[in-house]
This record gives C-alpha cells, structure tokens and sequence, in this order.
C-alpha cells in the first residue's frame, strides 16, 4: 500500500485540509477520512501554517504501554489498557510552543504513536477497530510530572493549553506494528525504541476504549511512550520522530 501524507493546514485565515505532495499541499474540500476531495488548488509548504492534523473531538491516552516505561515509573505492567484523557484545548500543531505553566517545575516530554479514527465507532472488534484507524502521527504527550506524582488522577498533569503537540500530518498506508520511534530535545536522543514494544496493539486500544465511549471521526488515540522521558525547560526544543511518518518540532517556553 502507498504511504499518503494530509495535512491541516491555515492559509489566509482559513482552515482546510490537504494532500502533501513533496513541497506542496494539493487543497481537499473537507477532511480526508470523509472523503475529501481534491479542488485543483495547490499551495507551496512554506506559505501556511500546518495544524494539528484532525479537529478531533477529544484525545484519549494510554498510560504504561511499553514495558520499559512502566519499570522506569516504578509500576507493575497493567492487565489491560490504562486509559485518560485530554481535552481538545490542549492540543499544538508543529511549530507551536509548548508552554511550561508556572504550577509546575517539571515538565515532561512524552513521545508517542498518535493514531487518527476515521469513523464513528462504538463496542467494535480488533479487527473492525484496526480498519477504523484511518491515519498516524507524532505525538508528544507533554506532562506535568510533579503535579501528576502529587495527584491521584492524571486530569491537570495532562491537560494544559499545548500539551497535547500532534502533527506535522497523519499518513495513511503504514503499518503502526513495528516503527522506530525517536524524541529529541536540543538535538540530544532521549527516548528511543520501536512500536513493537507496546503491551496493547493499537487495534486492541482503540477496540478497548469503544467499549467505554463512542469514537468520532478525527479523534486522536495516544498509544503510550517508551522509556526515555525527561525534562523540558524554557528555550528547548522537542522532536518527536516516527518512521515513514515525519518529525513533530516544538518549542519550550514559559507561560505568560
């Protein structure tokens, strides 16, 4: 199958969707996974400004998903999914800066596998959950670790304006089985491993949290971070880096 790249996009005060195609973005006249159609309009990369790549309805992340992670937080491996969520405020196209607040003192970065739905779901199989996950992208699950080591529930940890960096465009045509997945801060690895490590495929996430809630069309699923995570400080830069998919940049700094 053909690895195909869309993007979300804002030219002229505009949101739209569109197909990459080297240095250009062939224009869709609405979101790709509802059928989107090509307009014959193209814009060069340089002149918009990529968004996160749905406008999903809410984000719903994994917890302890790689074996490695959970030792290094010091927790057992779960018998089934852990899930949370973040709200659709905190989300941050590439480019955008992740903001530390003053509430915390250790911000974190979290590099992970994001995963697009592509139709409504509810109560589905493996295999139905795995046709529905129509596209992937970066994702950096940014964190407030000292709030969350203080807290029961993961809810303010997780949910500050920008901490939820997707992007730079969701691919369709890969297989999220076994990718090599990387974080960068300053140009210094910190996080590096591979798809295959997670507990939970993402077939049996997103058939997993179905049970619990309805899914949407452009809803984002977090699939979990590998070992590796560590702290962000203002004037940083963050990369989260996914085979066949692309880098996510961001920049650090601090709430005004």
């Amino acid at each position: 199958m053909t690895v195909t790249r869309y993007c979300r996009f804002l030219h002229e005060g505009r949101s739209q969707y569109g197909r990459v195609e080297g240095s250009e973005v062939a224009v869709l006249n609405g979101a790709p996974w509802a059928g989107g159609k090509e307009t014959g309009l193209r814009r060069s990369l340089s002149v918009v400004t990529l968004l996160v790549p749905s406008e999903a309805s809410k984000v719903v992340c994994i917890g302890q998903n790689y074996r490695k992670h959970a030792e290094e937080m010091g927790k057992a491996v779960p018998p089934e999914p852990l899930i949370f969520m973040k709200p659709s405020t905190s989300l941050n196209g590439p480019g955008a800066p992740i903001r530390i607040p003053k509430a915390s003192e250790e911000v974190h970065h979290e590099a992970e596998l994001g995963l697009v739905i592509g139709e409504k779901l509810k109560k589905v199989d493996e295999a139905t959950a795995a046709r529905a996950i129509w596209g992937l992208t970066c994702f950096n699950d940014v964190t407030a670790r000292d709030i969350q080591r203080r807290e029961v529930q993961h809810t303010r940890a997780k949910s500050y304006d920008t901490f939820s960096c997707a992007g730079p465009w969701a691919v369709t045509g890969l297989s999220p089985a076994d990718l090599h997945i990387l974080c960068r801060v300053n140009g210094q690895v910190r996080q590096d491993s591979r798809t295959s490590d997670m507990i939970f495929s993402p077939a049996r996430l997103v058939s997993f949290i179905s049970h619990i809630m309805t899914l949407l069309p452009g809803d984002l699923i977090s699939t979990g971070t590998p070992s590796g995570v560590g702290k962000l400080a203002a004037g940083d830069t963050v990369e989260v880096e996914i085979e066949g998919i692309g880098t996510l940049v961001n920049p650090v700094e601090m709430d005004s």
